[in-house]
């Protein structure tokens, strides 16, 4: 077992690397990496086990924490028409026509016709915006029409999984019963989670974070996702379901932005381990029997879906940007293989169609960096027409050319208090329970969380910074922040303020020019005060 782990571990980073080279995602990575050790090791029938399979699917059960984090009333209230008429709309009319062709004219059991139609419906959330996250795209048009499928069809997934829970469980039992029961669990599962998020959260977190303990932190918050989805799974609803309402009763809460960066690497890790595990089920001989079958339906399902898109967005948007929304959307997503794999376990899905969507997914999301890479290249074949300004900014939280303050203790707060009067945007972070509290209370725009963290500084948007301002009076910090910080930002735009000389030779390394010495500073001005004196 070992060996295994350490192959797909050394397979894994190899492979991924190489495809980094050329902008591919790490899901194919993973992807092939199954299929290699999985021939390798003869471990075709190994997917098959109950704890692999429950360790894996747990990659999906923080992936969906992490998007109810991001779930914002307020900010679907913005995109309603991007949300709810176009992302609604698109799903609806692509899941119809290809459950229209599956089953009247290609004589696909319904079952199956059902299944393949909502995983075709959704694309790579994955892949489009993190693409367009670190292009910039996402605040011109065509980001923002995409963003607003994307976001549909990520709650779309909710409903998605939970049908096909009950196409899976609805054999022994009627309708009728089923649903009932359904209902009740579901308000079952949502009072208990009201009741926790209003009156237990808080507290809970606060209690905590004043033990001023990371690892019991990131304890927390495995346990609430964690809990949360065997509290879901136990009334009958999958594991995803429950971390997604523990996610959005925590995004309701100060500690938002600290839960979510740490929990991204053990999101990151088991979605690894999930995606290994559908490269496990690649087989080749499939493969090269329904090679043409494979590929016919990869290029229908591209023209299909782009159809679809584009004549939606162009109800309200010219030309060139249905388009390149279209172009971006155009791939079958990651959460179609979880969808499939879901209907797999639930016997929905015989193996040679389980197969063939597979690799046929795949293969999509191997194009699709490469079309969003060339967007204005393959638009500009068909359509030259000026891109139009963005008549409204939908991630104007995201702030650009701002100002951001590690640590706000009292020289941090008056920083805030002058960036403020002089009308500079700014965002601090604060990890100390009592000075964060103490901020909040005084109206500051801080955040709780630790500075090292990478996911944090990129939640405020740590790249787009006019300047970083160091100031955490802990030496035993003052070297990790800086290291961190500077591999993000150039040296130019951090400003660190420290007590003494001997704080600076533990940075020193960095070469950050703007190193201000307090001691040193107070001691000049009281040189000169006597000085001028006489």
């Amino acid at each position: 077992m070992l060996t295994v782990i350490v192959t797909s571990l050394f397979l894994a980073l190899t492979i991924n690397i190489l495809l980094k080279k050329i902008n591919l995602p790490t899901i194919i990575g993973y992807i092939f990496t199954g299929t290699i050790i999985a021939y390798g090791f003869n471990l075709h029938d190994a997917v098959n086990n109950h704890t692999l399979k429950e360790i894996a699917e747990f990659g999906v059960v923080f992936l969906m924490f992490t998007i109810g984090l991001e779930f914002s009333l307020a900010h679907l209230k913005k995109m309603k028409n991007e949300v709810f008429v176009a992302g609604t709309l698109q799903i609806l009319i692509t899941a119809v026509i290809v459950f229209s062709i599956s089953y009247f004219l290609l004589d696909i059991e319904k079952n199956v016709s059902f299944v393949l139609s909502l995983a075709i419906a959704l694309s790579s959330t994955a892949i489009v915006l993190k693409t367009f996250n670190e292009t910039g795209e996402i605040n011109r048009r065509y980001g923002q029409r995409s963003l607003g499928i994307l976001i549909m069809q990520d709650i779309a997934v909710i409903p998605i999984l939970l049908t096909i829970g009950f196409m899976s469980s609805a054999s022994n039992s009627s309708v009728t019963d089923v649903l009932g029961e359904m209902v009740l669990h579901a308000a079952m599962l949502l009072a208990l989670m009201v009741i926790i998020g209003k009156y237990l959260l808080e507290p809970f977190f606060k209690a905590i974070t004043k033990t001023n303990s990371d690892e019991l932190f990131v304890g927390t918050i495995l346990f609430l996702a964690i809990g949360a989805s065997l509290l879901a799974h136990e009334l009958g609803f999958s594991y995803s379901l429950g971390a997604f309402i523990a996610g959005m009763l925590i995004a309701e809460t100060r500690y938002k932005h600290q839960a979510e960066a740490d929990l991204v690497p053990f999101r990151d890790l088991l979605l690894g381990i999930f995606f290994v595990t559908v490269g496990m089920q690649l087989k080749f001989d499939i493969i090269s029997s329904y090679i043409h079958i494979i590929l016919a339906l990869l290029f229908s399902v591209m023209i299909l879906k782009f159809v679809i898109i584009y004549a939606i967005i162009r109800i309200n948007e010219n030309k060139r940007v249905s388009m390149k929304t279209a172009l971006s959307l155009v791939q079958v997503g990651e959460f179609s293989l979880a969808l499939l794999e879901l209907a797999r376990t639930g016997g929905l899905v015989p193996a040679p169609y389980g197969q063939i969507m597979i690799v046929t997914i795949v293969l999509s999301m191997i194009i699709t960096p490469i079309i969003l890479k060339n967007l204005t290249f393959i638009t500009d074949k068909f359509n030259k027409e000026e891109e139009p300004s963005v008549s409204q900014d939908l991630t104007s939280s995201i702030l650009t050319n701002h100002t951001v303050i590690l640590g706000l203790g009292e020289f941090g707060r008056n920083i805030a208090d002058d960036l403020s009067a002089s009308s500079e945007k700014y965002i601090a972070i604060e990890n100390n329970i009592e000075s964060f509290y103490k901020s909040i209370n005084s109206g500051y725009n801080v955040v709780f969380g630790n500075a090292t963290n990478k996911d944090l500084l990129r939640t405020v948007n740590l790249k787009e910074a006019k300047y970083v301002i160091v100031a955490i009076d802990n030496p035993k910090k003052l070297y990790q922040v800086c290291d961190t910080i500077q591999q993000i930002v150039p040296i130019e735009k951090i400003i660190v303020k420290i007590h003494t000389k001997k704080e600076s030779d533990i940075i020193d390394e960095f070469n950050i020019a703007n190193v201000f010495i307090e001691n040193r500073i107070t001691s000049k001005k009281i040189t000169e005060l006597i000085i001028n004196e006489e």
